[in-house]
């Protein structure tokens, strides 16, 4: 289950999606999951969903990688679609002892579950495409006004692409440490789910060791090689934007203006 989890990794390949400016990937995604918010209607999610499949299709990256990047969020969607089905009021449909399904909380609970299956993807498809270095200069692009402000740039957008990379490392270090507990003898399966939860507590020691030891060790590579950010520091491989980021600024506007307005139209 932990090896499923998508977000935070990178898939090599060689496509559209990967040769875009990263800069780009951030602004697309940051627009995507606006308008998951924005849409309130079917014909919305209809175009929000085709236009991540075409995105989804153009990186090459399998449609079954991603599919299973979904089961790591089943639980928390069935909690998000069971409280909306039968805690919003509306007009009656079922009734079930105290508890009502009603016609409002279908609606809101369908809405809830593309809408977090679409962020989720989404939100994968920019990771699985964007190395960590390229995503740290874009962040530190895109921040760079804040700089005014005296925000530490630079710094902000290093901690979050670290952050964000250690995403998978952390959830490997976990199903080691699971499968070397159960080889002992521990059991992570039986029970109910407050058993299952006290006895994932004799994981949270060794893997807060285990991170805290390989920040460490992230901290020592960086000092033993002189890392310095700021203002002198520059850059390998500098951001340029080409014909081709420019032109998917254009799609990614004409896909929000769509959304929006089709859906209100329309509806």
């Amino acid at each position: 289950m932990l090896r499923d989890i998508t977000l935070g990794q990178y898939y090599q390949t060689d496509s559209v999606i990967h040769r875009l400016d990263p800069r780009v990937k951030l602004v697309t995604t940051f627009f995507y999951i606006i308008s998951l918010f924005i849409v309130d209607n079917w014909i919305g999610y209809l175009a929000a969903g085709l236009f991540l499949l075409a995105v989804i299709k153009l990186s090459k990256v399998p449609f079954k990688f991603m599919v299973r990047g979904m089961k790591s969020i089943v639980f928390l969607l069935l909690i998000a679609v069971v409280f909306n089905l039968f805690l919003t009021p509306g007009e009656p449909l079922v009734t079930i002892w105290k508890l009502r399904i009603t016609k409002e909380g279908i609606r809101l609970a369908g809405f809830m579950a593309v809408r977090l299956v679409f962020l989720i993807m989404g939100s994968s498809v920019m990771t699985l495409t964007t190395t960590p270095n390229n995503l740290t200069d874009a962040l530190e692009k895109l921040l760079k006004p804040l700089k005014f402000f005296k925000v530490p740039v630079h710094e902000i957008a290093m901690m979050m692409s670290i952050a964000l990379r250690f995403i998978p490392i952390l959830l490997e270090e976990t199903d080691k440490i699971m499968k070397a507990q159960i080889a002992r003898g521990a059991d992570f399966e039986s029970g109910n789910l407050i058993k299952k939860a006290k006895s994932l507590v004799p994981l949270l020691v060794p893997l807060f060791i285990s991170a805290f030891r390989r920040a460490n060790d992230l901290a020592m590579a960086m000092e033993a090689r002189c890392y310095r950010g700021g203002e002198q520091r520059t850059k390998m491989k500098p951001l340029i934007y080409r014909k081709r980021d420019f032109l998917a600024y254009g799609t990614v506007v004409c896909y929000f203006a769509a959304a929006i307005l089709a859906g209100k139209i329309l509806w």
